[in-house]
């Protein structure tokens, strides 16, 4: 490992002379003077202690001796880099993050992580390194950064042994995130993997059950519950859990029975989810709900009060009885129930709708319109538009009245704002700081129990104060608006009764009395709880070696506490003011529990975000809003409500598996895609905050606001010309000082730009810093993880028998299957935007367009050049049905119907929409998710559909001029636009991915494609689909597509970024949309933003976003008999203008630039999870065996993927020959598809492991080595099938040997293969 300073061997008299030095700055108080020099018993049990063993370390419990080492450790490691200025070798951080992070102490843990990643050029290949990292990002609910790293892991060791651990925890994001189907995914991958985990099986089929539910595929989730239940010795927890869930489903969802069977069975469940745990106030609130849709008062009553005592305040809870009060006609109960709710979570719109009903249905419209503007306001409000009407037609009401009725009129509740200072009482506050107690003291005894899934719920110190029934007497009647505003905490009402205190009621000094004595009680326990992201004042608050480097650390403002739902200072807002209706409708606010340190940077410069947390006991967590986001281009992961009213329980199973599952919230986390590239930092409404400077001290505190915040895994990286795969590049933030008198500077380099990473410490570059002072670090001895395959002094021009050396010289331990081609290149990342930026009017180009008048130009050499040229995206080759006489009425509705009526097709459910605009289903904003369920039908009933459509249009347009002829064409459909926008959207349905492969149904079609160039075939010796040897239909086989107006193919590119081509049948056009390949990468951020997996989610792209960030649009109509061809890695989209079908299939050029881009992908979705349809291992042997190549790029690219693949399968190979595996002899037969795992869908050559039962039954499921072994750890249960002799192998790879030009020209000339019959 390259050395970045002071070298680490083993020298331990160094401790001994910083020993009285760090005495004072000890961390936690535990190290004492003369301990700290560690052992070298010590360093070899450190030696095993790393990120892996978080989770299963308990160091409370039986691990207070292993908690001491690690304190000692630490306190250890930061004296050594306080001695040496910090230049220690970033191996150095990496084990002190590990020690942070087993001692839970994730803000020190995120500091020494960063400084490894700036320290360590190749850090990706640490998957420590990256399993801690994502532990950190997870645990401050930093979904989007924590992905990444944990798939980065998986991508570099495959067999990592805590896989499992990793698949858990991405099941759980991406089920935040709404993407389900990766979510499922892996909650199956982890389910299939026999290794130790912190959740057990049955809490994992929980999860997947309740994906279901949250699917809305309720009959799946109901039978995967109910199989739950049937499992031996389930946890009285998890059985609770599920039968809750059960209930609950039974309650709300219509498609599981009638109304009286389904409540019926909802008590039932929900009864027994009580016996199993008497103390869910979750369950005793569902069965209010129940007994309250049945009209059984009292017994709901008895269930909410139930779930008040159980699970102090809930906002729904106290909706629930405002709405049973209103029902009983008890409107003054109502009412201070309903203020309760809304007090507790200001945005909750039930409670806020039914507060204005019944403001309302007493006659105080002003006060309704209040409540009905909070509702709006609210970003759970579902029915905006119905609020908007009846807010208009109160406003109506209000001026049509008499002047001064309103005040003369007697009320019959109190105003809003006389409600809302309604204090909160005392008793709750006592009840709350025994909760905190109680909390306090089962974490010191169940340590593991909030990290284990990184998730928790609220802190109980962090949720708002519960609110008990107040009776109207006890309103306290301020005089002024200033004390009428709402007393948001214990202490400042506490603060305001003590200066009332000489006009106090008796009910006002008695509860003076206990909040004077609660508030001695919580200064003496010290319950007020910091945000997460900061430590205890008397243990971490800082490294010393930190406070050397840094004094320019700022704390937070304020308790995190401060803003959560329910505790704001500001009430809701109570205008009545139309002007003001809009934007309160506009705006969500949001909150975090957990947050990442933040970092106060001089303004304009970028920084690292990995910042160090702030000291300051009294912290302020950041409230996320539109109004106090310093950039409009700043995006948050939306949070996931854990109730509405009429939607099923989104916090189900995550409360009740013994603290372990807790309820997942995604929390507001700014995206780091964003075009200023910001850090997943959330950004503060202060400009100030706390930094770390990586570096000598300064005397000047630098402040300012904060710009640019730069992840530790950025999404920017160049492309080289030469190299297989994209460069993984970031903005590395380090710190630049010259001298200990100078003020301390950031340095920022780039990879964005075309230089290479420059490192930096205290000023000097890495190859200067070496001739620092030589102080001699105690370095404790890692034990090796399990490595992927190392390089080898082998290139692409050794032989067969050199690369068969090389491998049997190799160590055999910690062998990987993976096939990762692009060996020594760190993750795939995808490419930022070009630079520089297009000017906005080059950002619709004119489409490249060729227009044919005879066979001669279809056939012309240079229109094949044209079409392949990477700088061209896409192509339309005008007129080529007419140059070539192509017969396009074979693939007319009325010639399919009679050829193969009972044919299937694939049919997509979409709304109608403009072309260029994507709304949502309720046509109120522009959205990226494109909605396109799925179904089947058959060729004669959808062209049955299409022939109906085209009547129905017929007859609205003729009854549209009949109304409306006085207006002009342009008029009606400007008209119809607008209606459009609005909404709701007619539904259409396309016909997609009709199958044209059988050359027996379809022969004349096929034979009548045979008539294009040989570059646009279908088949063709040129064309590197051909040499797969097996079908893959759609890509090397003709699909058809049967549309009517409005029919999208959602944005995409083609599989493995092959090219392809589409023609036009006709009689209507097609609009195509077109983005080039090297923005791909941007829509990926945006799809990313949206909630969207770019690779397998259905989207269409907002134009307006796309020029905002200048990325040029290709758009261009495609009429009959044109035929498109798509280049590689083009991301294109495309609608229906007219009835029409289409046909296309893809193609493969010989050329370096295609090779190049489908390893890439290939490479892009193994690190994504998704199953790359075009076998690229496959693809390379079967090129080596069947095409000679010329051109040198593309010859190395293929030889170094050969090279690869040979190396591993013989090393594979002999690792199991040494582990006395015996491999069996299988082959293959004529057509035979690639081989995939069938558990992680990579390709797998040569060795297959196959379990014993498939081998004996002939149907040969294969499995991965890694899925193999994660199955059973000895591979007893596998045989090991091969498919290939390893001298063939060996004999392709040395025959596959570059060719001069001028000889292929005279020797070989690629044949043109035509499709026969």
């Amino acid at each position: 490992m390259k050395s970045c300073g002071v070298s680490l061997a083993a020298a331990a008299p160094a401790f001994s002379d910083e020993e009285k030095k760090m005495a004072a700055g000890k961390p936690r108080g535990k190290t004492k003077e003369g301990t700290l020099s560690l052992t070298a018993e010590e360093r070899e049990e450190l030696s095993g202690l790393d990120s892996l063993l978080f989770g299963f370390l308990n160091l409370h419990e039986n691990g207070a001796k292993t908690e001491t080492l690690l304190l000692k450790a630490v306190c250890c490691y930061e004296s050594l880099i306080l001695k040496a200025d910090g230049k220690v070798e970033s191996e150095f951080f990496c084990q002190l993050g590990h020690f942070n992070l087993l001692l839970e102490d994730y803000p020190k843990a995120l500091s020494a992580y960063q400084r490894y990643y700036s320290l360590q050029s190749d850090y990706w290949k640490n998957a420590a390194f990256l399993y801690g990292l994502g532990l950190v990002y997870f645990y401050y609910n930093a979904f989007h950064w924590a992905i990444k790293a944990f798939q980065e892991v998986l991508y570099v060791e495959p067999s990592f042994c805590r896989a499992k651990e990793i698949h858990l925890r991405l099941g759980l994001m991406f089920k935040v995130n709404t993407d389900y189907e990766s979510s499922l995914k892996h909650f199956q991958l982890a389910l299939i993997d026999s290794n130790p985990c912190t959740l057990s099986s049955v809490e994992i089929q929980f999860h997947i059950a309740h994906l279901y539910e949250t699917q809305r595929m309720y009959h799946s989730a109901k039978e995967a519950y109910e199989q739950l239940l049937q499992t031996e010795n389930l946890p009285a927890q998890v059985k609770a859990t599920v039968l809750q869930q059960l209930g609950w489903m039974h309650h709300n969802v219509d498609l599981l029975g009638d109304q009286a069977t389904k409540e019926s069975c909802a008590i039932q469940y929900l009864q027994k989810s009580l016996e199993a745990d008497p103390n869910s106030g979750q369950s005793w609130y569902f069965l209010g709900r129940c007994y309250s849709s049945i009209g059984k008062v009292q017994d709901a009553f008895i269930s909410y009060r139930q779930s008040i005592d159980k699970s102090e305040a809930s906002a729904d809870t106290w909706c629930s009885i405002g709405v049973l009060y209103q029902q009983q006609n008890q409107p003054m109960d109502a009412l201070q129930a309903y203020i309760c709710a809304v007090q507790l979570d200001h945005g909750h719109a039930a409670a806020w709708m039914d507060l204005g009903t019944l403001y309302e249905s007493c006659n105080q419209p002003q006060d309704a319109i209040k409540c009905y503007l909070n509702a709006a306001r609210s970003k759970s409000c579902s029915n905006t538009s119905m609020l908007t009407g009846r807010i208009k037609v109160l406003q109506a009401q209000l001026c049509n009245l008499p002047q001064g009725s309103l005040q003369n009129k007697t009320k019959l509740l109190p105003s809003i704002e006389e409600a809302w200072s309604l204090p909160i009482p005392a008793e709750l506050t006592s009840r709350q700081g025994a909760m905190n107690t109680a909390q306090q003291a089962y974490k010191a005894h169940h340590p593991n129990t909030e990290p284990v899934l990184g998730l928790s719920e609220t802190p109980i110190s962090q949720q708002p104060l519960p609110v008990h029934m107040i009776t109207y007497s006890e309103v306290d009647d301020l005089s002024s608006p200033a004390k009428r505003k709402r007393i948001s905490s214990p202490a400042k009402y506490l603060e305001q009764l003590r200066t009332d205190r000489d006009h106090l009621n008796p009910t006002q000094k008695l509860m003076l009395q206990q909040l004077e004595s609660q508030f001695v009680l919580m200064q003496q326990q010290n319950t007020f709880t910091l945000p997460h992201n900061c430590t205890n004042l008397t243990s971490r608050t800082e490294e010393p070696w930190r406070r050397k480097l840094s004094n320019s650390t700022q704390g937070f403002n304020k308790g995190q506490n401060s803003h959560l739902p329910g505790s704001n200072d500001e009430q809701p807002s109570f205008s009545t003011d139309p002007a003001l209706y809009l934007q309160a409708a506009s705006t969500n606010i949001q909150t975090s529990h957990r947050m990442l340190p933040t970092s106060s940077i001089t303004q304009g410069i970028a920084f690292n975000h990995l910042s160090h947390t702030a000291t300051s006991g009294d912290q302020q967590g950041i409230c996320c809003t539109k109004e106090s986001t310093p950039s409009g281009n700043r995006s948050f992961v939306p949070e996931i409500s854990s109730h509405t009213e009429d939607t099923p329980n989104g916090c189900a199973g995550v409360k009740g598996f013994s603290n372990r599952v807790q309820q997942l919230m995604a929390e507001p986390i700014c995206s780091p895609n964003s075009r200023d590239s910001t850090s997943p930092n959330l950004i503060s409404d202060n400009p100030q905050m706390s930094s770390l400077l990586i570096g000598k001290a300064n005397e000047s505190m630098m402040t300012g606001a904060c710009d640019k915040v730069n992840s530790i895994h950025p999404e920017s990286h160049t492309k080289t010309n030469n190299s297989v795969a994209s460069l993984h590049s970031s903005v590395i933030s380090t710190t630049a000082a010259k001298s200990a008198d100078q003020t301390t500077t950031l340095g920022v380099t780039s990879i964005s730009s075309p230089h290479i990473r420059l490192q930096t410490v205290n000023g000097k570059g890495l190859e200067n810093s070496n001739s620092s002072k030589n102080t001699s670090l105690p370095m404790i001895s890692r034990k090796p993880d399990s490595p992927i395959i190392p390089s080898m002094s082998v290139s692409i021009y050794s032989n067969s028998t050199e690369v068969l050396k090389a491998c049997r010289n190799l160590d055999k331990n910690g062998l990987s299957n993976s096939h990762n081609l692009l060996d020594k290149c760190p993750p795939p990342r995808p490419p930022t935007s070009p630079y520089p930026p297009l000017p906005k009017d080059k950002l619709n180009p004119p489409t490249p367009s060729i227009y044919l008048e005879s066979k001669r130009d279809a056939f012309f050499p240079p229109l094949h050049q044209f079409c392949i040229n990477p700088k061209n995206p896409v192509t339309v080759i005008r007129g080529l049905a007419g140059a070539l006489k192509l017969d396009l009425g074979l693939f007319s509705t009325k010639t399919l119907v009679e050829a193969n009526n009972e044919h299937t097709v694939e049919v997509r459910t979409q709304l109608l929409q403009p072309a260029d605009e994507n709304w949502d289903p309720t046509g109120t904003k522009k959205i990226w998710r494109c909605e396109s369920n799925r179904s089947h039908t058959t060729i004669a009933k959808y062209a049955q559909y299409q022939a109906s459509s085209f009547q129905e249009s017929l007859r609205e347009e003729n009854e549209k001029k009949m109304q409306h002829r006085e207006y002009s064409d342009n008029e009606s459909t400007s008209s119809d636009n607008g209606r459009r926008r609005k909404g709701p959207f007619k539904t259409i349905k396309f016909g997609t991915n009709i199958d044209l492969s059988d050359d027996k149904k379809w022969k004349l079609q096929l034979l009548e494609l045979t008539k294009l160039p040989a570059f646009v075939r279908v088949v063709s010796a040129g064309n590197l689909l051909s040499h797969l040897g097996h079908t893959i239909l759609g890509m090397n086989t003709v699909q058809l597509y049967m549309k009517v107006p409005g029919s999208r193919t959602p944005g995409h590119q083609e599989n493995n970024n092959f090219c392809s081509v589409n023609i036009n049948i006709g009689p209507g056009d097609c609009e195509w949309f077109v983005v080039p390949e090297g923005y791909w990468g941007v829509l990926n951020d945006f799809c990313e933003k949206n909630n969207l997996n770019f690779l397998m989610s259905s989207w269409w792209p907002n134009l307006e976003d796309l020029y905002e960030a200048n990325v040029p649009v290709y758009r261009f109509i495609q009429r009959p008999g044109d035929l498109v061809w798509i280049n590689a890695g083009t991301v294109h989209w495309v609608q229906a203008v007219g009835w029409c079908n289409n046909i296309a299939w893809n193609v493969g050029p010989l050329t370096a630039s295609q090779y190049k881009l489908a390893v890439e992908r290939y490479e892009w979705n193994k690190l994504q999870s998704v199953k790359s349809l075009v076998p690229m291992v496959h693809l390379s042997w079967n090129m080596a065996r069947n095409i000679k190549v010329s051109d040198p790029k593309l010859f190395e690219m293929i030889k170094y993927c050969l090279m690869k693949i040979l190396k591993q399968c013989l090393t594979l190979r002999e690792a199991l020959i040494t582990a006395g595996k015996e491999i069996t002899w299988h082959g293959r037969t004529n057509d035979e598809p690639a081989h995939y795992c069938s558990i992680c869908e990579v390709e797998v050559f040569d060795l297959l492991f196959v379990t014993n039962e498939s081998n004996s039954q002939k149907t040969y499921i294969v499995h991965c080595q890694d899925c193999a072994r994660k199955a059973s750890g000895n591979l007893d249960n596998f045989v090991v099938l091969e498919e290939y002799k390893i001298e063939d192998l060996m004999q392709v790879y040395d025959q596959f040997t570059l060719v001069s030009e001028f000889i292929m020209l005279l020797q070989y000339h690629p044949p043109l293969l035509d499709t026969g019959p």
